[in-house]
């Protein structure tokens, strides 16, 4: 383009260097790791889509950006394919040198056994496709079915999977079900916050015959009983900011069996432009005293995560003697550890928490003045009444409610990511239970969710809701005593309900025997305890399922159970029972 003076005077011309300059100045600019650009060159000049140039090479989508704007005009797009000029695609591949690229490209481990595990990867691709849709606010981001199968592939093939239990925490990515197929006599054992993940992962194993336990957990509140030291592998894939890995992986230690040779799988990515962050992720891993024994690059793809290069490494960590140590001091308190979405709802000044506080204590005393027993405001000062979440969710609460079926409980659970409502409900006994939640909680957001949620708490509440109260952003809801039912399946289900942290295989042989003094057929605890046997048979439930509280349970995995529950009152008594009138759904 031509220069000029203030005066107008044209000093001379200079000329933008063509594309092909430009391009060749941005591959120089990364030296020694600007193979990731070339072979974006080599695909661009076949044709290909941007998402397919940034999960083939693993460059972040910035990066693969830059190359697009330096190619300019010599780069044609029609739809979302991206093809450089035909008469200008022979002189990129030359400058990208596409044959020492293929002469040189390196697999990843466990590449070489893909074509012996056809068979594996073709029911990988159908279980995926059959998985709950992602989930955004928990940083779900699927991994490739070969993905899947090479991880297992690689585990089965580094370590002796037979006899050995692997703890997934968090598995989206349904590593749990492919390690299993892969190699049917390892076990899984698999925590996770999603009910919907949970629900899915048991139906499958329960169709393929895997030994895979489910349950639920929120790894910021805690690691569930079923979880605790038994271990000799762990695999995580969490949310990729240093509170989120260091959580996992404390949650993962604390689930190992084996503390000399057990190993912790990390599947962690970050932008390689921002080497920054993944120092903050290590630093964080450091904390942990875990000694690396391997990463391995880009060995996991992803369908998104573009920011990362839809790709993260699989890093293979090993405890250490001051691991232990470590774990003691480390911090697993309740944080924001995820990179989307909002687990608290903003809760703005002092004054707005305190009229959340006040409006849930007002609504657990009631009309009749109930005395509230107990509390949990968790950004409140702890006080004599106050009980911590963890305690509601795995049941052990119940102890300090004194007198609890005439007395009430109070919480805010304004940081609810969707799930703790339904776990306090059914882990609390009480006359009355008053719980403040966001206004666009999943249990509460529409009529149908409400029904749903009174319906998976047969015969133990009757649900009162208040939207949007104290304010737009919140929801009081009021679950008060639905009392004793007389049809024998609801005084059943109810008794199971309010033992939901005993033993499920005791709470259901004591519901027999007590809803059948309701029909005049009395049943012993033998004969209870051997229909019990028979109606989880029936009911298809895992093995091992009625031997767990159903706290620990998954919900799909609860509603089967009280399904199950209702029938077994008829095979018990002989006496046809009427299914359990649903709990009530005010808005």
């Amino acid at each position: 383009m031509a220069s000029h003076s203030p005066a107008g005077e044209v000093r001379g011309t200079v000329e933008d260097p063509p594309p092909i300059d430009a391009v060749r100045e941005l591959i120089g600019t990364f030296g020694a790791a600007g193979r990731g650009h070339r072979q974006a060159l080599t695909m661009l000049a076949d044709g290909t889509t941007l998402a397919d140039v940034v999960r083939s090479t693993a460059l972040p989508r910035r990066l693969v950006e830059q190359v697009v704007t330096a190619l300019g005009a010599e780069l044609l797009t029609a739809g979302d394919t991206l093809r450089i000029r035909a008469d200008r695609a022979d002189a990129y591949r030359e400058l990208a040198d596409a044959p020492q690229l293929a002469a040189t490209a390196l697999g990843l481990p466990g590449d070489d056994l893909l074509p012996d595990a056809s068979g594996l990867l073709r029911d990988m691709e159908r279980i995926v496709a059959g998985a709950p849709r992602p989930k955004k606010s928990l940083d779900h981001v699927p991994a490739t079915p070969e993905t899947t199968v090479r991880r297992a592939l690689w585990m089965d093939g580094t370590y002796d999977l037979a006899g050995a239990t692997l703890l997934c925490v968090g598995d989206h990515d349904l590593t749990s079900i492919v390690t299993c197929l892969r190699n049917p006599a390892a076990r899984a054992v698999v925590v996770d916050v999603d009910e919907d993940l949970l629900g899915y992962i048991d139906a499958v194993a329960g169709e393929h015959g895997l030994d895979i336990e489910t349950a639920y957990a929120d790894l910021r509140i805690g690691l569930p009983e079923i979880a605790r030291g038994t271990a000799d592998l762990v695999f995580t894939d969490p949310p990729y900011t240093p509170d989120g890995v260091r959580l996992f992986l404390a949650r993962g230690l604390q689930g190992l069996r084996d503390r000399e040779h057990g190993r912790l799988l990390l599947a962690y990515g970050y932008g390689t432009h921002h080497p920054g962050l993944g120092l903050a992720v290590q630093r964080a891993i450091g904390e942990l005293s875990l000694v690396y024994e391997a990463i391995l690059p880009h060995f996991n793809r992803y369908v998104g995560a573009q920011a990362v290069g839809s790709a993260s490494d699989q890093y293979v960590c090993r405890p250490t003697a001051r691991t232990w140590r470590s774990l003691a001091r480390v911090t697993t308190d309740a944080v924001n550890i995820y990179t989307h979405g909002a687990q608290s709802v903003e809760a703005g000044s002092d004054a707005g928490r305190r009229a959340v506080h006040d409006a849930v204590l007002a609504a657990a005393h009631g009309r009749d003045a109930t005395p509230v027993a107990a509390t949990v405001f968790l950004t409140a000062p702890a006080a004599a009444t106050e009980l911590s979440l963890e305690t509601l969710l795995d049941g052990s609460a119940q102890a300090s409610l004194r007198n609890a079926r005439s007395s009430a409980l109070a919480a805010d659970l304004s940081d609810d990511p969707g799930t703790w409502l339904y776990r306090v409900l059914l882990g609390v006994n009480a006359r009355r239970v008053a719980v403040a939640v966001p206004n666009n909680h999943p249990d509460i957001v529409s009529q149908a969710a409400q029904q749903a949620l009174g319906g998976d708490l047969t015969g133990k509440w009757n649900l009162t809701f208040r939207r949007s109260t104290p304010g737009p952003k919140h929801a009081i809801l009021v679950a008060d005593d639905a009392g004793e039912p007389r049809d024998p399946a609801a005084v059943a289900c109810r008794q199971v309900l309010g033992g939901a942290a005993r033993k499920l295989e005791t709470a259901w042989r004591d519901a027999l025997v007590k809803a059948s003094r309701t029909t005049g057929v009395a049943v012993s605890r033998h004969e209870a305890r051997e229909a019990v046997a028979s109606a989880a048979r029936a009911a298809g439930l895992r093995p091992g399922t009625i031997a767990r509280p159903l706290l620990s349970l998954p919900r799909e995995t609860v509603r089967a159970v009280l399904a199950a529950v209702t029938g077994s009152v008829t095979d018990a008594t002989g006496r046809q029972a009427s299914p359990p009138v649903r709990g009530t759904a005010v808005s």
